[in-house]
């Protein structure tokens, strides 16, 4: 079967009784996300104690989404952890902790499970969440993690294509009969489907795509934002951003993403300033506003902002945001979540 067939990203048309998408997501308007870990694992899992509370207040406070890393395993060269647990199980946890806000990946490495494995975890967190998944999706970047799992890193690539061809196959709800270079199903049924019959995939990156592919394949797309501390950094995402819907074969509305670690000061007029390279943007509220505004302005529509690196207890900088940012950038109402007393 031509998996190509398969594989056409959709419009929001297609995701209109989606609640995390549509929570998220609606041209010319951006929604703010946080993404965990709220503060780095460094060796003691203690720092991630009462992260899930923190959560809780975010989801009240009306916070777009949430997301979480896909990190299987540690590599110290990386320095990065993620968020240490499992993302899917730990949406799972999350999606029985909150009501409203989407629950995203900040990637879902597709290129090193089976589609079948990724589709059930997600159906599921969808059907426990009332359709609250927005799956944010990856090839992969760190090579340690490929030779564990058996699989080629030079080929994460092509693998990352079938296994979203496969993946959309499982969960569209027809009666499957796939042949893949990942496996054959014919006679078997996908269960659960989907609350709103499909999960957006958002490609992050290339994933070693083409950006024609991407154009044409993906529900969304989420890429690094550039330089925050200045204007030319926006203006040039806008370029990518244009570049990338001009491609997009029925020219309608798919969404764009990016992200920034943020280190929220206390003085409000602190000018926007790079840390570590560029890696994280020190700022006060104001400056933190106006790079939304020049982000939305690019034609970003959700901005996912890490606290890990602030200075500040968590729960202040979560309530300054809430209460001073996230006003000029409100979330959508969208359909009501599915609620099933599971």
């Amino acid at each position: 079967m031509n998996a190509i067939n398969h594989l056409v990203g959709k419009s929001s048309q297609a995701f209109a009784n989606h609640p995390g998408y549509r929570r998220m997501f609606a041209p010319d308007e951006l929604t703010l996300g946080i993404f965990l870990p709220l503060r780095f694992y460094s060796g003691d899992m203690d720092v991630l104690a009462g992260q899930a509370e923190v959560v809780r207040d975010i989801d009240r406070h009306g916070f777009a989404a949430v997301w979480v890393r896909d990190v299987p395993l540690f590599d110290p060269g990386f320095g990065d952890a993620g968020q240490v647990f499992d993302p899917f199980t730990y949406l799972a946890f999350l999606a029985a902790q909150t009501r409203t806000i989407a629950l995203a990946t900040g990637s879902a490495i597709f290129s090193l499970r089976h589609p079948i494995d990724l589709a059930k975890a997600s159906a599921t967190i969808d059907q426990l969440s009332g359709g609250r998944l927005v799956l944010g999706i990856a090839s992969g970047d760190r090579p340690v993690e490929f030779p564990a799992y058996g699989l080629e890193h030079a080929e994460r690539g092509e693998r990352f294509a079938q296994t979203v061809a496969y993946f959309r196959q499982l969960v569209s709800g027809k009666t499957a009969i796939i042949d893949s270079p990942l496996g054959r199903i014919a006679g078997a049924e996908f269960l659960p489907k989907p609350v709103a019959g499909s999960i957006p995939l958002m490609v992050t990156g290339s994933s070693r795509q083409s950006l024609e592919w991407i154009g044409e394949q993906a529900d969304g797309w989420l890429t690094f934002p550039e330089a925050t501390h200045t204007r030319e950094g926006p203006e040039r995402l806008a370029e990518k951003i244009r570049a990338w819907r001009r491609l997009i074969p029925d020219g309608g509305f798919r969404p764009h993403m990016t992200n920034e670690w943020i280190d929220l000061v206390d003085d409000c007029d602190h000018p926007r300033t790079p840390l570590r390279g560029g890696y994280v943007l020190r700022t006060g509220r104001k400056g933190l506003i106006e790079l939304l505004g020049e982000w939305r302005d690019a034609g970003v529509n959700h901005a996912a902002l890490g606290i890990q690196f602030s200075q500040r207890p968590v729960a202040e900088v979560v309530q300054e945001l809430a209460e001073e940012v996230l006003p000029h950038f409100p979330s959508h109402e969208g359909p009501a979540d599915v609620k099933v007393r599971w």
